[in-house]
C-alpha cells in the first residue's frame, strides 16, 4: 500500500489556533446557529477551495436555526467507491470546543490538505466532510444521510468519524467494528471490520495499544451505520474516568476525566495533549490512505490472476505440508464466522480465491487451517528485465483469540532470490476477515522466472485460523 505521508502536527495546532481565535471574537463558542460556526465554516472551506477541493456547503434548519455541513471532494478516483471522513465542527454554547471537537475537525482538515500537497491519486474517491449540529443530536449528519438517494449511499464504502482525537488525559479506541469485543451494539455494517483493522494496524506499528470502544451512537458514525454504511474511527475519550488499568497502558492520571472540559468553557488548547493529537492525525492518514488505495501504476499487466480459471497452482509443491486440514485450494470460498467474528468471506471479486478450506462445514471450525503449514505455488511466470514491476493482491488472516504470533499468513515471489510481499502473524486476539490490498515491489526479480508461493500456519496450539488470496497482478511501469 502507498504509504501515507507524517502529517506535521504543528499544522493541526495552527488550525486548533484559528478555531479559537473565531470563538474568541464570537461571544466564545462555535455552537449552531452562533456566527463562530459559520465562521469556522469559512474557515474551513477557504482551505479547502485553495487547495483544489470541490466543496458544498450543505445547510438546515434546526431549532428554528440555520445550521450547515460542509462537504469537500477531491477529483478523480472511483466515483461509485467513496472513503469518506468526518468530523463535527461545532461546538457547545458553553466554549470554544477545541478538542470537542476543534481536534478532529482540524485533523481530517490537514489529512485532506495533505492529499492535494501529496498529489496522492487515490482508487477510490476521497470525500471529507464537518458536520454541524452534532452536539445537538447529530443533526447535521443526519440530515445529510436522510438526503442522500439509496444509490449514493451505497457508493460509499466506508466513513471514518474522529469525534475527540487530542484529549489532555487520553486514551486510544478504536471503534470496534466486529463487535470483538462484545460489549453493548453489536458489530458495524460489513466493511466495518476493516476500518477498525486498518485503524489498529497503523497504531501496531507505532508500538501503542489500542481497546475497542462500542458504536453507542454518540457521535456522527450513527446515521450512517443505521443506513448500513462501513464506519469506524478513532477516540481519546470524553467525560468518562481512566481507570488504573488504563494508566498502565497508556499513562496519565486515574480516576480523572480524558477530558476534564468536557463541554466546558476550559475546552481551550491547553485541553490538548499534543502526543495523541499528532498520533491520531497519522492514523487518519495511514487509514486514509490504506483504504482508498493508490490507482494502479500506468503500464503493462504482466501476469492477473483472479482464479475464475485453473492456471497451475500447485498444492504442497515440496511436500512438505504439515496441514491436517484446512489446506490452501482454488475454491468458492463460504463465509463463515464464530460468535460474531467472520472468519472467512466470499472472494474478494468474482467467486473464486486461493483459501485455506473453502468449504463451511457445520461448524465454524470445520474447514480451517489445522495442524501446521499448507502451501500453494503458482506456475512459472517470466518477468520482464526492464521497468519498474509491481506485485499486488488482496488478502487477509483471521483468526479467534486461540490464536498466537506462530499463525501467519505469508505470500512470496521466489527466483533466483526472494521478495516478501505480505507476512500476517496472528496474535490472541479476535481477528475478523477483511478483504485487505497490499502492493510491493519487486523489481529486484526483472528478468528472472519467478513462482509466487503462498503459506499460511496454525502454528502454535490449536486455533482457528482461516486466510485467502485474491487478484494477484503483476504489472511493468
Amino acid at each position: 500500500v502507498l504509504a501515507a505521508p507524517d502529517i506535521p502536527v504543528a499544522n493541526v495546532q495552527a488550525h486548533l489556533d484559528q478555531f479559537l481565535t473565531i470563538a474568541t471574537a464570537n461571544g466564545g463558542n462555535r455552537a449552531h446557529g452562533r456566527p463562530g460556526y459559520l465562521a469556522s465554516v469559512n474557515y474551513v472551506k477557504g482551505r479547502l477551495d485553495a487547495a483544489g477541493y470541490t466543496t458544498t456547503v450543505q445547510s438546515f434548519t434546526y431549532n428554528g436555526a440555520t445550521g450547515y455541513n460542509l462537504i469537500a471532494d477531491w477529483p478523480g478516483g472511483d466515483p461509485n467507491a467513496v472513503v469518506m471522513t468526518g468530523a463535527h465542527l461545532d461546538s457547545t454554547t458553553a466554549g470554544p470546543g477545541i478538542n470537542d471537537n476543534g481536534t478532529g475537525s482540524a485533523a481530517i482538515l490537514e489529512v485532506a490538505l495533505a492529499v492535494a500537497r501529496t498529489g496522492f491519486s487515490p482508487d477510490k474517491h476521497l470525500r471529507f466532510a464537518w458536520w454541524g449540529a452534532e452536539e445537538l443530536g447529530l443533526r447535521g449528519s443526519r440530515h445529510y444521510v436522510t438526503a442522500l438517494p439509496a444509490a449514493e449511499r451505497t457508493k460509499i464504502k466506508a466513513y471514518l468519524n474522529f469525534d475527540m482525537v487530542g484529549s489532555p488525559n487520553p486514551g486510544y479506541f478504536v471503534y470496534d467494528g466486529d463487535n470483538s469485543d462484545g460489549v453493548g451494539a453489536g458489530p458495524g455494517p460489513a466493511g466495518s471490520a476493516q476500518i477498525e483493522q486498518t485503524l489498529q494496524a497503523y497504531f501496531t506499528s507505532i508500538g501503542v495499544p489500542t481497546r475497542g470502544t462500542d458504536f453507542d451512537g454518540r457521535s456522527d458514525y450513527g446515521p450512517f451505520i443505521s443506513a448500513g454504511i462501513p464506519a469506524g474511527g478513532t477516540f481519546t475519550g470524553a467525560e468518562g474516568a481512566k481507570t488504573s488499568a488504563q494508566v498502565a497502558l497508556w499513562g496519565g492520571t486515574a480516576g480523572a476525566a480524558f477530558d476534564p472540559c468536557y463541554h466546558r468553557a476550559c475546552d481551550n488548547l491547553s485541553n490538548v495533549n499534543a502526543t495523541a493529537l499528532d498520533r491520531n492525525t497519522d492514523a487518519i492518514g495511514y487509514a486514509v490512505w490504506a483504504l482508498a488505495g493508490a490507482a494502479p501504476p500506468p503500464g503493462t499487466t504482466v501476469h492477473a490472476d483472479g482464479f475464475e480459471t485453473a492456471t497451475g497452482w500447485t498444492v504442497n509443491p515440496a511436500g512438505t505440508d504439515t496441514a491436517t486440514s484446512g489446506r490452501f485450494e482454488r475454491g468458492v470460498p463460504a463465509a463463515t464466522s464464530s460468535g460474531g467474528v467472520s472468519t472467512q468471506l466470499a472472494a474478494a471479486t468474482g467467486s473464486h480465491a486461493l483459501v485455506t478450506g473453502a468449504t463451511a462445514g457445520a461448524a465454524a471450525g470445520d474447514n480451517d487451517l489445522d495442524g501446521g503449514v499448507s502451501t500453494i505455488q503458482s506456475a512459472p511466470i517470466t518477468l520482464p528485465a526492464t521497468g519498474t514491476l509491481t506485485l499486488s493482491l488482496a488478502a487477509y488472516l483471521a483468526h479467534l483469540t486461540n490464536a498466537s504470533s506462530a499463525d501467519y499468513l505469508r505470500v512470496r515471489v521466489v527466483g533466483t532470490s526472494t521478495v516478501t510481499a505480505l507476512n500476517l502473524t496472528g496474535a490472541a486476539v479476535n481477528r475478523a476477515a477483511a478483504w485487505q490490498t497490499t502492493s510491493t515491489d519487486i523489481s529486484a526479480l526483472r528478468g528472472q522466472t519467478v513462482r509466487i508461493v503462498v503459506d499460511a500456519a496454525d502454528a502454535g496450539t490449536a486455533s482457528l485460523v482461516e486466510a485467502a488470496v485474491d487478484d494477484v497482478r503483476i504489472v511493468q511501469s
